[in-house]
């Protein structure tokens, strides 16, 4: 088992819901990841998505791509990202860490020797968002060998009669795409999302995260009361990119994205 099961299982305990942040691993800086992943569980993360820079991020908007961009101009790599969940997880072996990426990198590494990789760095779930559940076995095979969790998306234009098929391949949650489009787009309609999430509650019992249209604790706090979380990531790097390209400095730029997060942990809690 995961560190991602007791997580939900104690939230839904103390009736909480999860806050899920995401950023890009070596974005601004390879130094300021580790940092910032221990300021954002101080803000009051429940659980960690760290990408993994690719060249061609499909489902990504502008800001999350951009974020990449920076972090491919870093040099880093999946070995680098794991090397980073490596010394996360010497000051905190409790919270949940998801890595989310695409699939060539890891079928470069090879499926046992990444599974193997990731156990040894920490890592507690995978997204990988171009390899649909048709084709994940070969891969489940070697994460169910580790105790490492498989995470599918279910979008609004997912199939009803394809929800089973991914739900069955999955494990930790379901990440659910608010919005139409890449990261970052469209605007969230909570009384449609309320609706998916009948869909896939029908077909499975794992928690049900939202992503994909988390801007602020408004938003959040819409989704909180129909999800068991909330993934947040082009706000936090817009915050931190923004801050940053009209002259603050590192430190500051990641407190702005650190505060956005808070008022969101605080607006769900509140609510």
């Amino acid at each position: 088992m995961s560190r991602l099961t007791p997580c939900f299982e104690t939230l839904r305990d103390s009736g909480r819901k999860a806050v899920i942040p995401y950023i890009v691993a070596g974005d601004p800086t390879v130094a300021s990841t580790v940092p910032m992943l221990h300021r954002l569980v101080a803000a009051g993360a429940n659980v960690l998505e760290l990408g993994v820079p690719f060249s061609d991020p499909m489902s990504e908007g502008p800001v999350i791509q951009r974020g990449h961009e920076r972090a491919l101009a870093n040099h880093v790599s999946l070995t680098q990202v794991l090397d980073m969940v490596a010394e996360f997880r010497q000051g905190d072996q409790v919270t949940p860490i998801v890595i989310m990426g695409y699939a060539n990198p890891v079928e470069r590494m090879g499926y046992a020797d990444f599974a193997a990789a990731c156990a040894a760095a920490g890592v507690d779930g995978l997204i990988t968002v171009d390899l649909p559940p048709e084709e994940v076995g070969p891969l489940n095979v070697e994460l169910q060998k580790v105790a490492i969790d498989n995470i599918f998306l279910i979008s609004p234009t997912t199939p009803a009669q394809r929800v089973g098929t991914i739900t069955a391949n999955a494990s930790g949650f379901i990440y659910y795409v608010a919005v139409k489009g890449v990261t970052g787009a469209g605007h969230l309609d909570s009384s449609d999302v309320g609706m998916h999430l009948d869909v896939i509650r029908a077909e499975t019992t794992l928690p049900i995260c939202v992503g994909f249209g988390i801007k602020d604790a408004e938003s959040a706090t819409a989704v909180g009361a129909m999800a068991d979380g909330v993934v947040v990531g082009s706000a936090l790097i817009d915050t931190m990119t923004v801050a940053m390209e009209s002259g603050d400095s590192l430190h500051d730029g990641i407190e702005k994205a650190v505060t956005l997060l808070g008022s969101i942990r605080t607006g769900i809690d509140n609510m």
